[in-house]
């Protein structure tokens, strides 16, 4: 069979990575790729969002089944499309994906299949936004509408903090049209953690629990960017609670999708906010792998990756027994000086074959490129190193092990991912 992923980053060429490992898989694609995905795949220079290329390949080469990984193709509706010329594809169809697509979508969604989520109101004037935010004070949480790369969502501390996020949104348009609406709620306080399922519209299967890292700098401090770490299993996300997100969010989301026609074929992933270590809110959907989860996931994925997307997207995920290693993951992103702001490209990164023979350690590409025979920083996020243990603790030692042996100009990563579900601290 042949298989097509869709993107560049660290999460495909983790799923890129999975399907490798596949039997029944004999040759796979990405477009666009990176240079960590062209060991393993095809790479064919085409943009995630040039849909009549991206089919005419498939045809051409007579792919068998197309995964999508970021949000951009499928809000595009890249599903609808492929569907609708008879193509198999792991993703959701257009008005599914507006679940991840629009914010404002999203809340009132959960408000109408009575799904766990913070009181908010949503605005399109931004003063009338700005008045709300002085009535209500501080802390809240601004987040623009549309898709900002995961960057959108600012907790502002304090009422001047939130009229700054305002004004940047909806008056500077830091992320365009994204900001043309915001959504403005309550801010829960707890320790977040991300809930991935694969769900087919009839049956949900959820994938073991991860914790992402958003801030930039060590102790959660500095600006948002779209994820420095991960790891896998979330302490916060022990069975009791898994029973009680399934029960309180998954089976009400999956009513909503039937009740309102939807065509979800792929992976909804709940980012959640678990108060008093007892009740799960939904802070968001996304409509999609979560990145840098699915680096720290899929090294925990016994089951053939294959077998399982390929009954999502034909709706016969119930057939599948999705099998999960005992061991845990951490995943430790190095980004580019700079960033999430402005960065420089074109950095040579030395060391990847020293880490990449590590034991247990797997470097998963993500802005990565090639300038003649060096491979070189391409992204804000250039890789993600990723190793498995007997627990987080030691997942972690040999992650950072792995890190030390890695250099490029201006590099930077935390040192702290994985700290808190070693320490027993919570993620705010």
């Amino acid at each position: 069979m042949k298989v097509l992923v869709i993107g560049s980053g660290g999460r495909e060429h983790a799923l890129v990575w999975k399907l490798s490992q596949s039997r029944r898989v004999d040759k796979i694609y990405c477009c666009p790729g990176n240079a960590g995905i062209a060991e393993l795949a095809e790479c064919v220079d085409i943009n995630p969002l040039d849909f009549d290329a991206i089919l005419n390949l498939v045809k051409y080469e007579w792919i068998d089944l197309t995964i999508v990984g970021p949000e951009d193709p499928l809000a595009a509706g890249i599903a609808t499309v492929f569907r609708k010329d008879g193509r198999k594809i792991f993703g959701p169809g257009a008005d599914a994906a507006r679940l991840e697509a629009s914010k404002s979508f999203s809340k009132d969604f959960m408000r109408r299949y009575g799904l766990p989520t913070a009181e908010y109101k949503v605005f399109t004037s931004y003063v009338h936004a700005e008045d709300y935010v002085r009535l209500k004070g501080a802390p809240i949480v601004i987040k623009a509408d549309g898709l900002a790369a995961g960057k959108g969502v600012i907790v502002a501390k304090t009422v001047q903090e939130a009229t700054d996020a305002l004004r940047l949104i909806m008056k500077d348009r830091a992320f365009g049209e994204a900001g043309d609406k915001v959504v403005v709620e309550d801010c829960i306080d707890g320790e977040e953690a991300s809930f991935m399922a694969f769900t087919d519209g009839k049956t949900i299967v959820p994938m073991v629990s991860s914790q992402d890292h958003k801030r930039i700098f060590d102790k959660d401090l500095g600006p948002n960017t779209g994820g420095m770490g991960a790891y896998s299993p979330a302490p916060v996300l022990g069975p009791e609670m898994e029973k009680t997100v399934m029960e309180t969010v998954m089976k009400p989301f999956l009513r909503g999708v039937q009740a309102e026609g939807m065509d979800f074929r792929g992976v909804i992933y709940a980012g959640l906010m678990i108060k008093d270590g007892e009740k799960p809110f939904v802070l968001e959907f996304n409509c999609r792998f979560g990145d840098p989860e699915t680096q720290a996931v899929m090294r925990r994925l016994d089951s053939d990756f294959f077998e399982v997307v390929l009954a999502t997207s034909e709706g016969k995920l119930s057939r599948v027994d999705v099998q999960w290693k005992q061991e845990a993951s951490v995943c430790v992103v190095m980004a580019s000086g700079g960033y999430p702001g402005s960065y420089q490209k074109g950095k040579i990164i030395n060391g990847l074959d020293k880490a990449g023979k590590m034991k247990d350690v797997v470097v998963f590409h993500a802005g990565t490129g090639f300038s003649g025979e060096n491979v070189v920083t391409a992204g804000g996020r250039v890789l993600g190193v990723t190793a498995t243990g007997k627990d987080v603790k030691e997942a972690k030692a040999k992650a950072y092990e792995a890190v030390q042996k890695i250099s490029f100009d201006g590099m930077q990563y935390r040192t702290d991912i994985a700290d808190k579900a070693i320490k027993g601290t919570s993620c705010k």
